[in-house]
């Protein structure tokens, strides 16, 4: 059962919802017992609502959060006090976000209690300290959330710490112990690239499941809605210094709506503005980013590394492969002086690694790089694309788990990338004949390298796509870093095309670094 509400109530509609709400619990709690409401219950929701045409929200806010600036509305915060299980001293803590410029579609958000019933949790003005605003919340009835986060004592017992966050279409982002948030996730992409236009699908209600004393874990139900997909979603958060979160979703193609032609599983959004593969000139701060590079791992066990880039135009990477053992945006590199920015702290900022969960069968990574005018704007997006698509009405069920890493994150088991460089020292050559015959100075560290003789011989494999022709590649080792390094000299044939490169290390037969992918793009 499903409500939707107008901002302007009358005191007679807001009594009529009550009453509603309280048909609707009295409803699910006499039945707790046959059929606890769950995923299947949001599932069979989704299903519904994916063989009905898109029905856009018609709710409309009040003129004063209509007009709302962005100061105004920063000047509303939830009261703490009024925190979801503040009262019961349960270990998580539910606070709410308040709707309002950028964020004007409501969602509803409840309760599943743990027999299964469930609760409205409505919007109360008395929830929210709204400053040096002088609005009066009590006309406006029931207007919904913008979204809420869940706290939980990450970083101490003495104060429960933002955990994770719903809010706005369907993203959301977590934090593991001393992290600060970077990067969001997303339930799910439409025609980020190869459509008519990008389609921000939304989840339009939340069902919260209470936990119990002690609790370790937290489960948060979700619908998801947009024109041409609906979607069921469970979300299992386990905080930590690794904080996880598993997903179990069910997305279903509406029926009667237009094809999708790039169905993004598992999104990732983050920021790229520069980097020691592209500085960005007059900034004092030597990178900034939220994320430095894709990483990937195929079926097969092959490791891949592609180092972001800010691109001049819009740059679309896809990397076909067979049941993905994981990719992820990562933000490997973690030493404050890479970065020397005393309030952003990007050292701290999140990787996210996704595993699958089960078998994802045939399609292709997919990272799309996009330019930003500065670091305010995120312009980086990864996904997973299936190569086969549902039939209207029939579901995709996918899995996954995903980690919020910090300094402990994923790595491959032989040898990773530490750094890409782009440039030359001394050199004889113009500048015109660096522009055609770009020099790339890459580092790889990890146990595999560790693991070796002095004096092995180690060499660097590198190809490059038919619009390049390497001209050097050269591997010896780093005793300032105890690690290896590579020098690769690639000429471009077709300046206006981009040349595709890839690097590995070698020692006689064995593969004993990730691949180093990128894309050298035209100028």
């Amino acid at each position: 059962m499903t409500l939707s509400f107008s901002p302007h109530h009358t005191l007679q509609q807001t009594r009529r919802w009550a009453v509603l709400f309280a048909l609707q619990a009295l409803f699910f709690g006499a039945s707790a017992h046959a059929q606890a409401f769950d995923f299947d219950s949001v599932s069979r929701l989704a299903q519904t609502r994916a063989a009905e045409p898109y029905r856009a929200n018609s709710d409309k806010l009040p003129a004063e959060l209509a007009n709302i600036t962005y100061d105004q509305l920063r000047d509303i915060r939830f009261k703490p006090a009024q925190s979801v299980w503040r009262a019961e001293q349960l270990p998580f803590e539910a606070q709410f976000f308040h709707l309002g410029l950028y964020q004007t579609e409501p969602v509803r958000i409840h309760e599943i209690t743990p027999q299964g019933s469930v609760s409205h949790l409505p919007y109360r003005g008395a929830d929210f300290d709204y400053g040096k605003n002088t609005f009066n919340p009590a006309p406006w009835g029931d207007l919904g959330h913008a979204g809420f986060r869940l706290h939980y004592p990450l970083n101490g017992t003495q104060y429960k710490d933002e955990l994770i966050v719903f809010q706005g279409a369907s993203y959301f982002r977590a934090l593991g112990a001393g992290q600060q948030y970077g990067l969001s996730a997303r339930g799910l992409a439409i025609d980020t690239v190869g459509g008519s236009g990008e389609e921000f699908p939304r989840f339009s209600e939340f069902w919260i499941q209470r936990p119990a004393a002690g609790a370790t874990e937290v489960t948060v139900l979700a619908l998801l809605e947009s024109p041409r997909a609906t979607g069921a979603y469970r979300f299992v958060v386990r905080p930590g210094q690794q904080t996880t979160t598993t997903v179990t979703a069910r997305v279903y193609l509406r029926a009667g709506a237009g094809p999708v032609n790039t169905l993004g599983i598992a999104p990732l959004t983050s920021m790229f503005l520069s980097g020691e593969n592209q500085p960005a000139p007059g900034d004092f701060r030597p990178e900034v980013h939220d994320s430095d590079g894709l990483m990937m791992v195929s079926g097969e066990g092959e490791w891949m590394w592609r180092p972001l880039q800010r691109p001049n135009g819009i740059a679309v990477s896809s990397f076909a492969m067979q049941n993905p053992r994981g990719f992820g945006l990562m933000q490997r590199d973690r030493s404050f002086a890479s970065y020397e920015d005393v309030e952003a702290r990007y050292e701290r900022r999140p990787s996210a690694w996704i595993k699958p969960l089960g078998n994802w069968g045939a399609g292709r990574v997919e990272l799309v790089q996009l330019p930003t005018p500065d670091e305010t704007h995120d312009n980086i997006v990864a996904y997973w694309v299936p190569a086969t698509l549902p039939a209207p009405g029939q579901p995709l069920e996918v899995a996954y788990e995903m980690a919020w890493q910090g300094d402990n994150q994923q790595r491959p088991p032989s040898s990773w990338v530490t750094q890409t460089r782009r440039g030359y020292g001394f050199t004889r050559l113009t500048p015109a004949e660096q522009l055609q015959q770009p020099q790339y100075v890459l580092d790889f560290t990890g146990p595999a390298l560790d693991a070796l003789p002095a004096g092995a011989p180690v060499r660097a494999v590198v190809t490059a796509n038919s619009n390049g022709r390497v001209i050097e590649a050269l591997a010896y080792p780093n005793p300032a870093t105890r690690s290896w390094r590579v020098s690769l000299r690639v000429e471009r044939i077709d300046a206006k095309q981009p040349v595709e490169l890839r690097a590995y290390l070698q020692h006689i037969n064995d593969t004993v670094s990730e691949t180093w992918t990128h894309l050298l793009l035209p100028e």
